[in-house]
């Protein structure tokens, strides 16, 4: 087990790209991303777990940055809404369902979404889509739209790349 003690340079990598960073061992990622490498798109709505907003992927499965150290990101491969390119399936389906409102919650949601067609290559059924996106919080309730652009995602995607 690694000690980090005072202030640490680590390196992250996130959407592909190294990045070396000075931490505390308390920092947690939420900031580090917003912070040092001026990463938005992960939003602190809570920052105890609850709201999704902080949503980034990690090792492609959705992590809360706000329950992560960055200590503990070192040497794992984190996606942000950046690192998406604008172009994913998602992203598209998101736009064509109208899923978001104030957006507040989007950047989280379509990290959620991602990371479910990652890891669910062919459509799962209703009931693992529901406890997919159980893990965030849409206060504007554009839970209809998002069920939709997740269809539309998978519908998007029959036999091509995520």
């Amino acid at each position: 087990m690694t000690k980090f003690e005072g202030k640490t340079v680590i390196s992250l990598n996130v959407n592909g790209d190294s990045h070396e960073v000075m931490v505390r061992p308390s920092d947690i990622l939420l900031d580090v991303l917003r912070e040092q490498l001026g990463l938005t798109s992960a939003k602190a709505g809570c920052k105890n777990g609850d709201c999704g907003a902080c949503t980034v992927m990690v090792d492609g499965w959705p992590a809360k940055s706000c329950l992560m150290l960055a200590v503990e990101a070192q040497d794992k491969k984190i996606t942000t809404v950046e690192g998406l390119g604008g172009k994913a399936a998602v992203q598209k389906a998101f736009v064509e369902a109208n899923a978001f409102q104030c957006g507040y919650c989007t950047s989280g949601f379509l990290m959620v979404c991602h990371a479910l067609i990652t890891q669910h290559p062919v459509m799962p059924d209703e009931i693992v889509i529901e406890e997919w996106l159980q893990s965030n919080l849409c206060r504007c309730t554009s839970y209809q739209e998002i069920r939709k652009a997740v269809h539309l995602m998978y519908d998007s995607l029959q036999g091509a790349d995520v």
